[in-house]
């Protein structure tokens, strides 16, 4: 009797069915047999010096810097961030967990907590900001928009109990020398830290004049020394002049030129025809401010006081827009004057010692109304660590810089690139990131990743299953060119290697961080007929 053949010792993955295997020819079967002996199965073949593992090893993790661990590349894994602060999304390549936190880097991870955001429009560079400000809030920071010259951060601070005040026509005012909460507070100060703050506000006031006359509807141009002089003596003899409680306005400072007190004179070493030419210029700036395009904005005492016990401000400056680019450049100056002066007098005074979230968004408007900005921003990105006030810079290219007049506003505007230790870029040409390359190092990977985002887009009907038509309570579809890169950054820390994340809102972010405003919506219903 013919024995069996004796069965194979090798361990198969996946056999066959029985039924199957029946009706292959032996040529068939040899070769399956072979295919399963050049393959091993997951734990290895069984048998005698087969090499089977019981268990699977789940792999060893080392740490070491690239000098030494880079001969084993690309098993290497850059640390992530820590998972603190605000949640971002998701690490496009780990799946991980991907927090920003430029308050609590500071000292650790950045020297301090100044964040640069640039992408092209549409690529959801406000969601991020927004959620920053949203998250933020929670944790005890105040959110201040000192400019918001779309008007889009208006519903979510209204929707933190902020306060959101309106300036435009027949909406409301604003003065540029207002004192904010130094008001009817000043004179109850013992009588050396009174003349000390009031130095100091007068110092403010002067520059902010000082902004004003340099935009296009002031004097067009700096003033020179001697304009200078002129004005801070007259902002000093208005302010003396206002009763308790009370501060002077532009008109105020106008009517102190045109009266030339022996101080003044004095002081410009001038009189009669010589005294009206060197203040001609600086009064027709001034009348300027406070009449012609820019009336019923600064000619007046302020409509809507600043409330900054609330959790949140916004000065909603969207009315301008309708006036034109320089009535917009001259409300940001005067709006960043008032926000910021308000929030650091009160902090001199202390009234107030909570910490800000500043989100300086449409920054190419700013960059490109004159040299009052830019300086503004100079300023508080230079004091940013020691208050510990974050600060983020919206805007689309590195070119936004360049557009400004003098190579002083240039180096300005350059400085507050290299003071942000933490960098977001978004979708954004192969151009562009070779500029970007040029203030931070960028490798060829990063490169290609972020230039990808930025390729060209589909045109169809996007549907929101978050967005509901208010009448039918349908889902809506909206018609819109949705960019690719939409929601993707590269979250950059000074020289360390990037961090790509994916944000996805929530329904309530959708409602609140929503501004394409122009886009064509139609129901489902609609849409299917």
């Amino acid at each position: 009797m013919a024995r069996k053949p004796k069965p194979s010792t090798v361990a198969s993955p996946k056999r066959m069915a029985p039924e199957v295997e029946q009706t292959l020819t032996r040529e068939e079967r040899r070769a399956e047999k072979k295919l399963r002996s050049r393959f091993a199965p997951r734990l290895g073949w069984g048998g005698r010096f087969g090499g089977r593992a019981p268990v699977e090893d789940s792999g060893t993790v080392y740490t070491g810097p690239t000098t030494q661990a880079g001969s084993i590349y690309p098993f290497l894994l850059g640390s992530g961030l820590p998972p603190r602060g605000v949640p971002v999304g998701r690490d496009v390549l780990t799946g991980e967990l991907v927090a920003i936190d430029p308050s609590g880097w500071t000292g650790k991870l950045t020297t301090n907590p100044g964040v640069w955001v640039m992408s092209q429009p549409g690529a959801g560079k406000s969601a991020l900001v927004k959620r920053i400000c949203l998250v933020y809030s929670a944790y005890g920071h105040m959110v201040c928009v000192p400019g918001d010259v779309k008007g889009e951060y208006s519903t979510l601070i209204s929707e933190l109990g902020g306060s959101v005040v309106r300036i435009g026509d027949g909406i409301g005012r604003i003065n540029p020398l207002d004192s904010g909460p130094l008001k009817g507070r000043v004179q109850t100060l013992p009588a050396d830290r009174r003349e000390a703050l009031l130095d100091v506000l007068n110092g403010r006031r002067l520059e902010t004049l000082v902004a004003l006359l340099s935009t296009k509807h002031g004097l067009g141009r700096a003033p020179d020394e001697i304009e200078r002089s002129a004005l801070d003596t007259a902002v000093q003899v208005a302010s003396a002049g206002q009763k308790s409680g009370h501060d002077p306005v532009v008109k105020d400072v106008v009517d102190v030129l045109r009266a030339a007190p022996e101080e003044l004179r004095s002081k410009l070493a001038a009189d009669g025809e010589r005294y009206q030419d060197l203040t001609r210029s600086v009064v027709a700036g001034l009348d300027n401010l406070i009449g012609g395009p820019l009336k019923g904005l600064f000619d007046g005492p302020t409509t809507t006081p600043l409330d900054i016990n609330a959790p949140a401000v916004s000065v909603d400056i969207s009315a301008l827009r309708a006036r034109g680019n320089d009535v917009v450049s001259a409300g940001m100056i005067a709006t960043w004057a008032y926000t910021y002066s308000s929030i650091d007098s009160a902090r001199s005074i202390g009234l107030m010692d909570r910490k800000l979230v500043l989100p300086m968004d449409e920054m190419w408007r700013a960059l490109r109304s004159g040299p009052g900005l830019v300086d503004a921003m100079d300023a508080i990105s230079r004091l940013n660590r020691t208050t510990d006030d974050v600060t983020i810079y919206v805007t689309h290219s590195l070119l936004d810089v360049e557009a400004l007049p003098t190579e002083m506003d240039r180096a300005k505007a350059r400085g507050l690139m290299d003071r942000c230790d933490t960098w977001v870029l978004g979708a954004s040409t192969t151009e562009e990131l070779g500029r970007v390359t040029g203030k931070r190092m960028l490798t060829e990977q990063e490169v290609m990743m972020v230039s990808s985002w930025a390729s060209a887009t589909s045109t169809g009907l996007d549907i929101d299953p978050t967005t509901y038509d208010e009448d039918d309570q349908r889902p809506v579809e909206e018609e819109t060119t949705r960019h690719p890169g939409r929601g993707k950054y590269l979250i950059k820390l000074g020289t360390r290697p990037g961090i790509a994340a994916a944000l996805e809102l929530t329904a309530t972010e959708q409602r609140l961080y929503r501004t394409d405003t122009n886009r064509r919506r139609v129901t489902t219903r609609e849409a299917n007929s």
